[in-house]
């Protein structure tokens, strides 16, 4: 046994990449977040509904998107593409085709807002900037970080 553990503990050393710091990754800064979100509201009212976003100006880097998941979950993401720096063209924005949404610059690198993660056959490493979702009753969410 102990030497099963031994070898187990040999190949995690050596097979682990000690460098996991991507430097394209890094383009966003951790941003004050402090948002109440009321789905009764006219400008959340989508969010009542599972498959729904709603963009949200002013808050993060580039905005903030809040993607209802199902009846249960919400989801908060940074509208800036990361991986690249807050620009105009960074923002990211709908493509009309479900949860997708897509970088304005000549990449345009495209991300799911079920999962955060880049979209297609892009092979960008990054993946969208979470935001905290606490559900504060009464159809009102508290996004934060």
């Amino acid at each position: 046994m102990k030497k099963l553990l031994l070898l187990f503990s040999c190949v995690m050393i050596f097979t682990c990449d000690k460098n996991n710091d991507n430097s394209n990754c890094n383009f966003l800064f951790n941003a004050g977040v402090n948002l109440t979100v009321n789905t009764n509201l006219p400008q959340f009212n989508q969010l009542q509904f599972p498959g729904n976003g709603v963009y949200v100006s002013g808050q993060g880097n580039n905005g903030i998107w809040l993607w209802r998941l199902n009846s249960a979950t919400l989801y908060a993401w940074d509208a800036a593409d990361p991986s690249h720096q807050p620009a105009a063209c960074s923002t990211l924005e709908d493509t009309g085709q479900g949860d997708i949404v897509t970088c304005g610059c000549d990449d345009g690198n495209q991300y799911s807002l079920a999962t955060g993660l880049v979209f297609g056959e892009n092979t960008q490493p990054c993946t969208l900037q979470p935001y905290r979702v606490e559900d504060i009753g009464n159809n009102t969410f508290l996004v934060s970080n």
